[in-house]
């Protein structure tokens, strides 16, 4: 009980989700010692949210929308400022289930000595079922139970996390990885700070013990190949540029390379065979070369 631990939460225009995930990041078990919200809309209404909590509060509105990359690389070096040992990560859209999540995280964290450890991300509308489905080699797992691959008391899933989402990063952590890139704004950028914790070569995890609740993303992943393998196609237009500009520069990084030919044949096969659509598959180039270029303007 010692240790600081400051909770940052991003949020853009969504004052309600907002509210109902302060509702119980303030009334943990272990109550965070601060609580950050980055306002990446500059609302009084969220300001004054924000000031209503009953924990220590820091408001900090932008006049500039920084997405999800810059508004958590901003609440992140706030934290660090402030002398977090502890920094707790949560989006507007979600939240934990229910007030024992952060101190779990914590026992979880100590007790297998990790530099960062993550909940199980689950529907809001169904707990039991993955908010994102996992890809263990060539098997999908979609529900909670179906990752306790040890049996029912395993309480840790090494090396593989969802960042964001609930995820616990020790201070050192952040000084040793970094905070997610501003260029990436939306899409991808958690995936980018994944690659970096991987090279690190520091202990991660998920808790199978803890749980956060977030709408359902599945449904933007395409099974092709008979199931065998997915990709990533978004029906919004602007959700698609972003997650195939920053997916272009992704692979184009250390770490992530070997994943080139799996890549280029899964949306080849989707827009070409499943789809039909060569105009999409030449979007898709576009918008990957963009990123591999590293071409960020909006």
């Amino acid at each position: 009980m010692t240790e600081c631990v400051v909770a940052v939460v991003v949020t853009h225009r969504r004052p309600d989700s907002l509210a109902k995930s302060l509702d119980v990041l303030t009334t943990q078990s272990r109550i965070p010692d601060h609580l950050i919200v980055v306002d990446n809309d500059l609302d009084d209404g969220v300001r004054e949210l924000v000031a209503g909590q009953p924990v220590p509060t820091t408001y900090l509105g932008s006049h500039r929308n920084l997405g999800g990359a810059g508004g958590f690389a901003l609440g992140m070096l706030h934290a660090l400022a402030l002398g977090a040992d502890w920094i707790w990560l949560a989006d507007d859209d979600g939240r934990p289930q229910g007030p024992t999540v952060l101190a779990t995280l914590l026992a979880c964290a100590h007790q297998h000595a990790l530099a960062e450890v993550s909940p199980m991300v689950c529907d809001l509308d169904d707990p039991e079922r993955l908010a994102f489905p996992l890809r263990r080699g060539l098997v999908w797992r979609r529900r909670a139970s179906e990752l306790r691959t040890e049996g029912p008391d395993q309480d840790l899933l090494p090396g593989i996390t969802s960042l964001f989402n609930g995820a616990l990063f020790r201070a050192d952590t952040v000084e040793a990885v970094g905070v997610p890139d501003l260029r990436l704004f939306v899409r991808g950028d958690e995936v980018e700070l994944h690659r970096r914790l991987v090279r690190s070569g520091l202990p991660f995890g998920t808790c199978l013990d803890a749980v956060y609740l977030h709408p359902q993303g599945g449904d933007e992943f395409k099974p092709i190949l008979g199931g065998r393998m997915h990709t990533q196609y978004p029906d919004d237009e602007t959700k698609r540029y972003f997650t195939y500009r920053n997916r272009g520069y992704l692979l184009s990084q250390p770490g992530l390379r070997k994943l080139l030919p799996q890549e280029w044949l899964r949306f080849g096969w989707f827009f070409l065979v499943s789809r039909r659509d060569p105009a999409g598959l030449r979007e898709w180039i576009r918008l990957r070369r963009l990123g591999r270029r590293e071409r960020f303007a909006k």
